[in-house]
């Protein structure tokens, strides 16, 4: 099983922290880190656009991901919301087994 760091950048602070609970409660993420809102540049259908965002920080595994993905998708509000996932190579084993104990299914 793999570590994910999973980002994510929500409209506004009360729906990132929103999501982020929505995450952690149904154990699909052991820990979302919201940070303090940035600025974003970006082109979408052609046009030059800027956005204040409120960027989230998702600690899950490789077996969540996919149920993470439809979670966020399905509760955020852009159109197509940014949802990247890059491996954890190297961590604390400690840390990396609290991630996986609290992201397990629910029995």
């Amino acid at each position: 099983m793999t570590t994910l760091l999973v980002l994510t950048n929500l409209p506004d602070r009360p729906s990132a922290e929103a999501l982020a609970r929505e995450l952690v409660e149904a154990r699909l993420a052991a820990c979302v880190n919201v940070l303090a809102p940035c600025h974003s540049v970006f082109r979408w259908q052609g046009v030059l656009e800027t956005a204040d965002e409120v960027p989230l920080l998702i600690k899950t595994t490789s077996e969540r991901y996919a149920a993470l993905a439809a979670a966020i998708r399905s509760r955020h509000p852009y159109e197509l919301p940014e949802v990247i996932a890059l491996p954890i190579v190297n961590g604390l084993p400690d840390y990396l087994a609290w991630v996986a104990s609290e992201t397990r299914f629910p029995d």
